[in-house]
């Protein structure tokens, strides 16, 4: 096979995984419409999630969000490993896909490498957030305190079952720890 030919398929390929990793939310939900990302800043904490190897033996996660100048989302996660004993932070960027006013995000933590970061179910007053990734291996159970009721968690994982997601794999996240160095101390 000629070079240039093995360059063009090169390309095509790359191409077509670039493409296919822009589908970053799943395919039976919309992200939530008349988002007011100004409401959204601030601390959440994550009441439940699907685990996977950033967020391994982490308790205590929260969320912090803020606008930086050009109007982007600055992310900071931070938990506590309680593994190794020691509190974990990891910043990141979170830009819209569209419109401002939809809840269609991606986000990096990781240069320009993003993912999906969608709010699909979220309360009038912005006090909790069901929040899709790109697929169905990613889920987040966010509230503005370390609890959240019982009739919101029943919908939140209603809304996630309809969609797809198997909600048995959530791992629910423990909230015991008031020393966390960055959560803003009021």
């Amino acid at each position: 096979m000629k070079t240039h030919t093995k360059t063009l398929i090169f390309i095509f390929s790359l191409l077509i995984v670039l493409f296919n990793s822009c589908a970053s939310i799943p395919k039976n939900t919309k992200a939530v419409a008349n988002f007011d990302v100004n409401k959204y800043l601030g601390t959440w904490y994550e009441i439940a999630r699907f685990d996977f190897r950033f967020e391994k033996d982490l308790d205590n996660v929260s969320a912090q969000y803020s606008l930086n100048e050009k109007g982007d989302v600055k992310v900071l996660n931070s938990g506590y490993n309680f593994r190794k004993n020691e509190w974990k932070k990891a910043e990141g960027l979170a830009k819209f896909r569209g419109e401002k006013d939809i809840a269609a995000l991606k986000v990096s933590f990781f240069g320009p490498f993003y993912s999906g970061y969608n709010v699909v179910s979220m309360d009038d007053d912005y006090k909790y957030a069901l929040v899709a990734g790109k697929n169905l291996n990613y889920l987040w159970i966010l509230s503005r305190t370390k609890e959240i009721p019982e009739a919101v968690k029943t919908k939140f994982l209603n809304t996630a079952t309809e969609i797809g997601y198997d909600t048995s794999k959530l791992v629910w996240v423990k909230h015991d720890r008031t020393d966390s160095p960055f959560i803003p101390k009021n």
